[in-house]
């Protein structure tokens, strides 16, 4: 195998992956599934914390694509990302695209009070300036992040991945997708969808009514259940699990209306602390994630399933090089 994915005899551009040091296991099974090697990239910390970075190969001329997920510590993860693209743009590359499985910040895309700043499109800008032309990720927090950067940017979507694998683990006459708040109904309308049996209606749907306290971080109040659960199959789906708070409350919440069984999906397992215990303890039948962010053994527990997200980067990235749709590969398979 080359270190490069080769265009036609017409297009002679090379497609390049590289990777920085938050998740190599991810970046390598997208490039399995590419046919192809990582570039070999030299990335090491000086005494004082400042990130070195060095590309061992030419990419003059070619297509790369940079691959960083946000993980903990997220700030250097970025400013890792930030000096791989630096470097690219001084090194000839013709054309450079950040992808970010996970994107840092991606939940301050709002201002809540006076006085806060919009970190999210800051993230964009800094990549902008580093020299970033397209910007690709997985289950942005919110769609109105596209509008934070100027080029294109590939919003892509686990939800496929993760109902096909649901839709063997439940009774599709008789389940229900539950939002975790009022505010994911729209996600939740098109799981139900997904999730059902050929030809039938799209699965009824629940959510939990809830307030945030805007004042104290993942601090939330839980309400009720709205909708039907009693005796179903019930399927929480969200973006990601954080200190998962909200889902543990959501869960007991179902469990109390009297749900048969109760699974959670997301795509984002941050599962900082106590996350593992939360959900280890919250009588979740099966809490499913993808490999978006790395998760150590110490962070997981018995009834966790990972699910890879290499094949749907792989394809992406792939379209974006041979110059074909991206859009419809989302419209097609993801939506």
């Amino acid at each position: 195998m080359g270190s490069h994915f080769k265009g036609s005899k017409e297009n002679k551009r090379d497609l390049v992956l590289v990777t920085g040091r938050a998740h190599p296991e991810l970046a390598k099974a997208v490039a399995e599934n590419l046919g192809i090697e990582l570039l070999k990239t030299k990335i090491y910390d000086f005494a004082n914390g400042e990130i070195y970075v060095h590309f061992q190969e030419s990419v003059r001329g070619c297509d790369v694509f940079v691959l960083q997920t946000h993980v903990t510590p997220m700030n250097k993860a970025i400013m890792e990302q930030l000096i791989m693209v630096d470097a690219l743009k001084r090194a000839s590359a013709k054309s450079i695209t950040v992808v970010c499985p996970f994107l840092g910040y991606s939940r301050q895309d709002k201002k809540s009070n006076g006085r806060e700043p919009i970190s999210a499109r800051l993230i964009f800008d800094l990549f902008t300036a580093a020299g970033a032309d397209r910007i690709m990720s997985i289950d942005l927090h919110s769609a109105q992040l596209q509008g934070f950067f100027d080029g294109p940017l590939d919003h892509l979507y686990a939800m496929p991945i993760l109902t096909e694998y649901i839709k063997t683990r439940v009774d599709l006459d008789n389940v229900t997708i539950v939002s975790p708040d009022a505010g994911r109904i729209r996600v939740a309308e098109q799981w139900a969808d997904r999730i059902k049996r050929d030809g039938a209606n799209a699965s009824p749907l629940a959510f939990i009514h809830k307030t945030r306290d805007i004042t104290r971080p993942n601090v939330v109040k839980h309400g009720r259940v709205v909708g039907d659960v009693e005796g179903r199959d019930c399927v929480i789906s969200d973006d990601l699990i954080d200190t998962a708070g909200t889902i543990a409350g959501a869960v007991s919440a179902l469990w109390d209306a009297g749900a048969k069984s109760v699974i959670v999906a997301a795509t984002h397992g941050v599962l900082s602390d106590p996350a593992k215990e939360r959900l280890s303890e919250c009588g979740a039948t099966e809490v499913i994630v993808t490999d978006t962010l790395p998760i150590p053994e110490e962070k997981r527990f018995d009834n966790l399933t990972i699910l890879s997200v290499a094949p749907l980067l792989a394809e992406a990235m792939k379209a974006v090089f041979e110059a074909g749709s991206v859009t419809s590969l989302i419209n097609a398979k993801n939506l």
